[in-house]
């Protein structure tokens, strides 16, 4: 997933500093010193008292630390582990899965038919979670507040368990020909040419292939095809299912209604809209800025009692669109790719916002715009969206200080985050005293590859957050000075804006898979020490 910003001022290179020292944009990592506000002094002690916590707090905080942990990747494979508390979902997840399988049967040859029997019922009893996790628009988030980008670590492991579950089938039915029906003189060819057979191989075949084209090497490198595949593949697959046999025929309806609810009711429906957007290609030449202005109305009646419909009734931090661009070719005209927007979440009030999505190039749609850009400076854009759970912003909102951590194009997330945690904060409160400068409670970290992607962002915006406290920190380039120390930046200005009062602090990462794991383990280290903070990842990837 790759984001947006605000109309850029190429010859910007560094943003001017200010005199205060709560608010800094530098080129070297910070120390403690570095936040230290003013009405502080260095005796101040900048460890919060761990030994003042209740037991059961300080137990508390230890198994939350153990849950957020991220472990190193798996060595060899070099796989991306999640958190320990999502790694524990998902294997509570599988392991009820092997209990409906194994639960009071004994492991027999004679019980072979009904181990192919469960594990059929099994993957059919599952089909419908498999699309109510994939879909956009779906009870879950209503009912727990996660959207399904959240839920697709879910739907991708529930989805090798049921190729699995598909193939242990197979066996168990193979091994049935193979113990009973063999005997008899019922040959192979005869029980694989059978219609049952036939279908059921099909449909094995299909979900398999389904698996294979859904590993992460392929779908990063022919995310198209992947698209194209997984789409076509799962409608074959539930057909060849349908007539395969009768008992599963209830669980299909349920996917195929789920599916088709999601994309021609909402998706094709409630919650697409058309503009014209304009195209700016940035001065690093691979990134480019789109950018809409979009009429901000009210949903009407009839549908606010379902969403916040399309895009034209607003938007709020860390949500995100599909963007289709007809113009660029035939197979463009139905391909709609994710991009988060990277604008402050509009009012009722303004009638119009500006929507924008920062746009890196890569192979496929994201190249295709690029050269189109190059060559045109308006294009016709379908929005279908938005979407994206708020709990990173109803996090920094509960929170006294708020740390948000950008990589690269992460900083589409956490623009219009720094906006939400400033309107929270409500830095500004001139009525009270308006000659004061109050501390700054938010801290944002972006760390970029290249000194032209500062180009990305307009600086007024950035002077617009630091004039109203905000801390903001952008490394020196990764390209030319390597990767700067997040954890200790976040540590030093926590413990700094903390000095012993026991705050809460919400951290919110967007970035690439290290940096997200390396922002993940800071808050648990912190966590060990008895500080009160949590995290969220908005995670690259789809």
């Amino acid at each position: 997933m790759l984001d947006s910003r605000h109309r850029l001022d190429p010859h910007r290179q560094q943003l001017p500093s200010s005199s205060s020292s709560s608010s800094t944009i530098i080129g070297t990592p910070p120390s403690p010193k570095d936040f230290v506000a003013h009405d502080f002094d260095e005796q101040t002690p900048l460890l919060s008292s761990t030994t003042s916590l209740s037991l059961g707090v300080w137990i508390s905080r230890r198994i939350h630390s153990i849950v957020i942990y991220q472990p190193r990747p798996i060595p060899i494979v070099n796989k991306n582990l999640p958190s320990n508390g999502t790694s524990i979902v998902i294997l509570a997840f599988i392991g009820l899965q092997v209990f409906y399988v194994f639960y009071r049967m004994p492991l027999s040859i004679p019980m072979l038919f009904v181990f192919a029997d469960r594990t059929s019922l099994l993957f059919v009893a599952n089909l419908p979670w498999l699309y109510l996790f994939a879909a956009k628009n779906q009870p879950i988030k209503t009912l727990t507040g996660y959207s399904y980008e959240s839920l697709n670590i879910l739907h991708r492991r529930l989805g090798e368990v049921m190729c699995l579950l598909a193939l242990l089938h197979s066996i168990g039915m193979v091994g049935v020909w193979y113990t009973l029906l063999r005997p008899t003189g019922f040959t192979l060819a005869r029980f694989l040419l059978s219609k049952i057979i036939l279908l059921g191989l099909g449909a094995l075949a299909a979900y398999e292939l389904i698996y294979w084209t859904s590993l992460g090497s392929f779908r990063q490198r022919w995310y198209e095809l992947f698209l194209f595949l997984h789409v076509s593949l799962q409608f074959i697959a539930l057909v060849l299912v349908w007539f395969h046999h009768h008992g599963g025929r209830p669980y299909i309806g349920a996917a195929l209604a789920i599916f088709l609810i999601d994309r021609l009711v909402y998706r094709m429906g409630l919650k697409t809209s058309s503009s014209r957007a304009l195209l700016e290609v940035t001065k690093d030449e691979g990134t480019m800025i789109l950018s809409a202005q979009l009429p901000v109305q009210q949903n009407s009646s009839l549908t606010s009692c379902f969403t916040n419909v399309r895009t034209t009734n607003g938007w709020k931090a860390t949500e995100h669109v599909f963007l289709t661009v007809p113009a660029l070719s035939r197979k463009h005209f139905i391909q709609a790719h994710p991009f988060t927007i990277a604008s402050k979440q509009p009012a009722e009030r303004d009638g119009k916002a500006e929507l924008k999505l920062i746009i890196r190039a890569q192979n496929g749609f994201s190249g295709d715009l690029l050269k189109y850009a190059r060559d045109h400076l308006l294009a016709s854009i379908r929005l279908d969206g938005p979407y994206g759970s708020q709990k990173a912003v109803d996090l920094l909102k509960a929170c006294d200080l708020s740390v948000i951590v950008a990589g690269g194009s992460g900083i589409a997330v956490a623009l219009p985050l720094a906006w939400a945690a400033h309107d929270a904060h409500d830095f500004l409160d001139l009525e009270n005293n308006p000659k004061v400068r109050p501390r700054a409670k938010v801290l944002m970290i972006w760390v970029i590859r290249d000194q032209s992607h500062r180009s990305w962002v307009d600086s007024s915006e950035f002077q617009v957050l630091r004039d109203n406290g905000t801390d903001i920190i952008v490394p020196p380039p990764t390209s030319d000075h390597g990767h700067p120390d997040i954890p200790g930046m976040i540590t030093s200005w926590i413990l700094a804006r903390d000095a012993g009062q026991g705050l809460r602090t919400g951290i919110v990462c967007s970035g690439p898979d290290p940096m997200n794991r390396a922002v993940r383990n800071a808050c648990a280290s912190l966590l060990t020490r008895g500080h009160d903070v949590d995290v969220e990842v908005e995670k690259f990837g789809w």
